[in-house]
């Protein structure tokens, strides 16, 4: 969390009492953008030789101003800007956003650069460099160079992003979303993105914080800001741009082919409910529905239109969203069935048909109705005409009644345009002054609906919740033996950052897991000599396996051999995999297996581990029914991504069969997780592929195992 200094400094920024703006033509602008949206502090330009800038005095320097300025806008060249930075920090300026480009964006000596910036910034505020700026329309600041497209408003949406075209695009929208607050980061060099979640979080007239997001340069600090805000109850609305690489591992396990990167961030963002969206339109449309409604207690919904094709339509699109759409119940169903008519089909959703358009009253009495459901969204599906040729009254009366119903107890009242254009700005902020959503188009409506019940669900258990744990740094030692504490071998691998690192052959994997209490077969690691009477002991049917740290996948160099019944198969077995190794693995082998599943932990340079279930086996890249989890791992979050798997069926139960052993799959898991924990400095990635799942109450078993750790293992 940021310290006391660094929030005032922030607010100092945001909200300032004077303003200094330093350059030519941008500078300018700045002062005309903050008189036209009523900003009420001083503003101080300064330049060398210009005396006056829009009718206000220059000052000469930084040292000729009459105190230290809460905000500054520097727009002036890259070398200049650190200068002058670094002359306001010692003058004690709350904060300055960096206009100028040429810093780390460009590579070169401007990375050099961008550092000396930040040095120079020291503990005041600093937004940028390479940025637009930033717009408070609550206090009528306008630190931006350019036309913006919004106005003054006393509540309402924060929207943060990392470009700053886009952010101005967003101030142009006419959907009727109200901006609080419009922040262009750029290079991020001072203030990250959390320190800015968490500075507006402090300003009650916030509603909802939506993100333009290209990378997160702190995952466990963001998660601690993320987790902040589901517990103030301020939703967070993410537009997370591209799936960067983000080290360069060469990947060897299942799991890493499972869970990139951006499969992450949908994993962080899941975990804290933030409501992650795919364009600048879903971006609004769901920051629109929160600041009117906030986080919903569940996901039904009702909807009502005056077209068959419309309620069609939302019934097919509310489906794959996981929106439910119940049967109207018994009340509701006879109070709508009065006032519609015999002609009339009441269900859900609602076809009112046009008996009643125009009729306020009656109107009024049918949308009452299916308010009375007590659903947790109300939607009225309704498309203005085009103003320019035709005339909307009619449409006023439906939405008069609509108003009329919600103000008598209706929850999450919305009105959607099935096309987002025939919905004019002007009705929507009608509508919305009325606690009314205007929503534009129905896909976007239905998203923004489902993602305010999953973030009113992760409010529910936010107090269950953690933030992410911080990452551990790798330690690349080296040992001067091929040979682990265990006696088995383990292999250089892939260079790492420059680094190498070695791979565990199965039995040393095994071997470390066991000791977590991860449960393994019962086996041995013999010669081929040894083999027989290693199976004769243990008692068949028994698996035998090459054991090599370069064999990370054996099946498919036939490395394996399942289900051995005898001595024979055992002789015939060691001598086909000969040529892969000298020493073999003989276990004793499962039977009554009622699933298999993959559990893995990768390393990732942003998020640290992640660990991924999913069904296991030969096919589990075909599959891809996987499930991800961050760090740190709770038994509660293990027993959710089970039951989100597709396999889960095959675990509880699937017609008739045995169910698995749940609890002893879930104990594995931790026990894995531990594993990585314990051995967080120096794990790179590991696989247990396939636990056995045996039936409820006999337990599973680890019967192959990759783990993949830093370092060198030198002869």
């Amino acid at each position: 969390m940021a310290t006391v200094a660094e929030s005032k400094a922030l607010r100092r920024l945001f909200s300032p009492r004077h303003i200094a703006v330093f350059g030519g033509a941008s500078a300018q602008e700045v002062v005309r953008q903050c008189k036209a949206l009523g900003f009420g502090g001083q503003i101080w330009p300064v330049h060398p030789t210009r005396q006056e800038m829009e009718g206000l005095p220059c000052f000469a320097s930084v040292d000729a101003l009459p105190e230290a300025p809460d905000a500054s806008f520097v727009a002036v060249p890259r070398h200049a800007t650190v200068n002058i930075v670094r002359q306001l920090a010692a003058r004690g300026s709350g904060g300055a956003i960096c206009y100028a480009s040429g810093f780390a964006e460009v590579g070169g000596d401007g990375v050099a650069l961008q550092a000396e910036l930040v040095q120079a910034a020291g503990t005041m505020a600093l937004i940028g460099p390479n940025c637009y700026g930033m717009l408070n329309y609550l206090d009528g600041v306008a630190l931006w160079p350019d036309q913006h497209g919004g106005q003054r408003q006393g509540q309402g949406v924060a929207l943060i992003t990392q470009s700053g075209n886009i952010g101005l695009n967003l101030t142009m929208q006419t959907r009727g979303l109200p901006l609080a607050y419009l922040i262009t980061v750029g290079n991020k060099a001072g203030n990250s993105m959390e320190s800015l979640v968490e500075s507006l979080l402090s300003d009650p007239r916030v509603s909802v914080i939506g993100m333009h997001i290209e990378g997160l340069d702190d995952v466990a600090a963001f998660s601690r800001v993320a987790l902040k805000a589901l517990r103030q109850g301020v939703p967070l609305v993410a537009l997370k741009a591209g799936s960067s690489a983000l080290g360069a591992q060469t990947a060897m396990s299942h799991t890493s082919s499972l869970a990139g990167p951006d499969a992450l961030y949908d994993t962080l963002f899941a975990r804290y409910g933030i409501a992650r969206v795919r364009d600048p339109a879903g971006l609004i449309e769901t920051c629109k529905f929160l600041h009117v409604h906030g986080t919903l207690a569940g996901k039904r919904i009702i909807s009502a239109s005056c077209s068959g094709g419309e309620a069609s339509l939302v019934a097919d699109l509310a489906h794959p969203r996981g929106l439910e759409m119940p049967a109207i119940p018994p009340a509701a169903d006879a109070r709508l069935r009065a006032v519609l008519g015999d002609k009339v089909n009441v269900a859900n959703p609602l076809d009112y048909h046009t008996y009643i358009w125009g009729d306020l009253a009656a109107q009024t009495e049918c949308f009452s109705g299916l308010m009375d459901c007590g659903f947790d969204a109300t939607l009225l599906v309704l498309d203005y005409p085009r103003l320019d040729r035709c005339s909307a009254d009619s449409w006023s009366t439906t939405v008069d009644a609509f108003a009329a119903a919600a103000r008598n107890g209706g929850r999450g009242a919305t009105v959607v345009a099935s096309l987002p254009e025939d919905l004019p700005e002007a009705y929507a902020s009608a509508l919305m002054a009325q606690g009314i959503a205007p929503m534009h188009g129905i896909p976007d409506c239905l998203d923004a609906i489902a993602h305010a019940a999953r973030i009113g669900a992760a409010r529910a258990r936010s107090s269950e919740l953690h933030p992410l744990s911080d990452l551990v740094p790798l330690v690349w030692q080296t040992s001067n033996t091929q040979v682990d504490a265990a006696g088995a071998q383990a292999a250089p691998n892939h260079a790492e950052s420059g680094q190498s690192s070695h791979t565990l052959d199965e039995a040393a994997g095994k071997q470390a897991l066991a000791a977590f209490g991860l449960p393994v077969p019962r086996g041995m690691v013999v010669s081929a000599a040894q083999a027989i009477g290693v199976a004769d002991s243990l008692g068949y049917p028994v698996v035998v396996k090459a054991v090599s740290a370069q064999l990370a996948h054996k099946t498919e160099v036939g490395g394996v051999q399942l289900n051995v019944q005898n001595a024979e198969g055992v002789r015939a077995a060691v001598a086909r995999m000969a040529a892969l190794s000298d020493r073999f693995l003989v276990e004793q082998m499962a039977t009554q297996v009622v699933a298999e599943i993959i559990v893995g932990v990768q390393r990732d340079a942003q998020f640290g581990f992640s660990l991924t279930l999913g069904a296991g086996g030969v096919l589990v890249e075909l599959l891809q029914d996987v499930q991800t989890l961050l760090f740190p791992v709770a038994r509660a979050d293990v027993q959710s991504a089970l039951q989100a798997l597709k396999a889960w069926p095959l675990l509880a139960g699937f017609r008739g069969k045995a169910a698995g052993d749940v609890e002893a799959l879930v104990d594995a898991v931790l026990a894995i997780a531990s594993y990585a924990q314990a051995n967080a400095h120096r794990l790179l990635e590991l696989d247990v592929n396939p636990v056995l799942v045996m039936p409820e109450g006999q337990g599973v078993l680890a019967v192959d195992a990759l783990i993949r750790l830093a370092g060198e293992v030198h002869g």
